[in-house]
C-alpha cells in the first residue's frame, strides 16, 4: 500500500503527517509557533524559519515512530511548494528534496491551499467531484468549483484582506491577545446587542469577490466610539462576526445558484467558526444539499492535508512518463523552487 510522508511548513506551524492508502493518515505531528510569536502580535518570518529548522527532523522522526514504519516503508515524499512565507517554504523544501535524494523518492511539491481544499476527503464522510469549496483562511478567501483533481476554477475571491486576516486585526485592535480570531469568536458568543450592525461588504453588487478592509476599518472606529467595556467589546465582536459570516453565506448562495453544486466544502482555518458552519448547514438544507468540514485538528495548518493531496497527485501519475515541468507536482530533479505567491490558476 502506498504510503506518503507530508510537510508543511509554510507559515508557523511545522507539521509532518504519513498517510497510508488503506489506513489513512497514521501519524500526525505539529508543532505550533503560538507562543514564540505571541509577544510581537503577529508572525515574525525570521523567526518562525530559525524554528521550523529546529523542530523539523524531531518531528519526522516522531512521526515514524508513531507510525511504526521507516523511510523503507515510503513511496514518496511531499511537501509545501508555496504560498506562504519564503524563509518558512524553504524549510519544507529544502528538507523534503534533500530526504527524497538520500533515500531515493519522488518528492511532490504542493499548492498549499489545494492541501486545504481537499483536507475533508481525510473525512469518512466526504464529498465527491464535482462540488464547490469555500477557502477562508488568515491569508485568503475564495470561492473554487472543483470539477476534479487538478481542475478548479476560481470564481471568486477576495480583493484586500482575507476573512481571517479581518478577524486577527480586529482583535488586535480590540486588544485581544494572539491571535485574536479564535478569540474574537468565542467573545462574541457574549455578545446580546441585536441592534448593532455592521456592513455585509460587497453584497448590494453582483459578483462573488470579497473585500474585508472596510469593515475591519467599521470595526475600528465603533471599538473608539465605545465605552470600553467588556460587554461592549463583546457586542461589537459579534456584530463583526455576523457581518463575516453573512457575507460569506450570501456569496456561497450566489455560487451554488450560478454552479448547481449539491456539495459545499469549507476549508481553511475559518472553517472551525461555529457561527459559519451553523450558517452555512442551514444554506445548503435549503438548497437539498451537503456541506462538508475537515476536523477542527484539519481546519487549520497541517501536515496530513499535504500528505494526502502528494498521495493524490502520485497515484495520478503512477504509471505514467514522469516530466519535469516549473511548477509542477512531480519533480524529476531535486532542485528546490518554492512560490511565496503562488495563485492556484497557475498551478493548475
Amino acid at each position: 500500500m502506498t504510503k506518503i510522508l507530508g510537510i508543511e511548513t509554510s507559515c508557523d506551524e511545522t507539521a509532518i503527517a504519513i498517510y497510508d492508502e488503506q489506513k489513512g493518515i497514521i501519524a500526525h505531528q505539529l508543532y505550533s509557533q503560538i507562543a514564540l510569536h505571541g509577544e510581537y502580535g503577529g508572525v515574525v518570518p525570521e523567526l518562525a524559519s530559525r524554528d521550523h529548522v529546529r523542530k523539523i527532523i524531531p518531528l519526522v522522526d516522531a512521526a515514524f515512530k508513531q507510525a511504526g514504519m521507516s523511510h523503507e516503508d515510503l513511496d514518496a515524499i511531499a511537501y509545501t511548494q508555496g504560498p506562504g512565507l519564503i524563509g518558512a517554504l524553504l524549510v519544507g523544501a529544502t528538507t523534503g528534496q534533500s530526504l527524497a535524494f538520500a533515500w531515493k523518492l519522488p518528492s511532490i511539491g504542493i499548492h498549499h491551499l489545494e492541501g486545504h481544499l481537499l483536507a475533508p476527503m481525510l473525512e469518512e464522510r466526504k464529498p465527491t467531484y464535482p462540488f464547490l469549496a469555500l477557502l477562508v483562511s488568515g491569508g485568503h478567501t475564495m470561492l473554487v468549483d472543483v470539477k476534479e483533481l487538478g481542475d478548479y476554477d476560481i470564481i471568486g475571491e477576495s480583493i484586500d484582506d482575507a476573512a481571517g486576516e479581518a478577524f486577527d486585526k480586529t482583535a488586535k485592535i480590540m486588544g485581544l491577545d494572539y491571535p485574536g480570531g479564535p478569540i474574537l469568536a468565542k467573545l462574541a458568543e457574549k455578545g446580546t446587542n441585536e441592534t448593532l450592525r455592521f456592513p455585509r461588504p460587497m453584497t448590494d453588487r453582483p459578483g462573488l469577490d470579497f473585500s474585508f478592509s472596510g469593515l475591519k476599518t467599521f470595526a475600528a472606529n465603533k471599538i473608539t466610539a465605545s465605552d470600553g467595556s467588556e460587554q461592549s467589546k463583546a457586542d461589537i465582536a459579534k456584530a463583526f462576526q455576523d457581518a463575516v459570516v453573512d457575507t460569506l453565506a450570501i456569496k456561497c448562495k450566489r455560487a451554488i445558484q450560478q454552479t448547481c453544486r449539491k456539495s459545499l466544502v469549507v476549508a481553511g482555518g475559518v472553517s472551525a467558526n461555529l457561527a459559519l458552519r451553523q450558517k452555512l448547514a442551514e444554506l445548503m438544507k435549503s438548497f437539498n444539499g451537503e456541506v462538508f468540514y475537515p476536523r477542527h485538528e484539519y481546519c487549520t495548518d497541517n501536515g496530513a492535508m499535504i500528505a494526502y493531496a502528494g498521495y493524490c497527485h502520485f497515484k495520478q501519475q503512477e504509471g505514467k512518463k514522469k516530466t519535469r515541468q516549473s511548477g509542477s507536482h512531480w519533480l524529476e530533479s531535486y532542485s528546490i523552487k518554492v512560490h511565496p505567491r503562488w495563485p492556484m490558476s497557475e498551478a493548475f
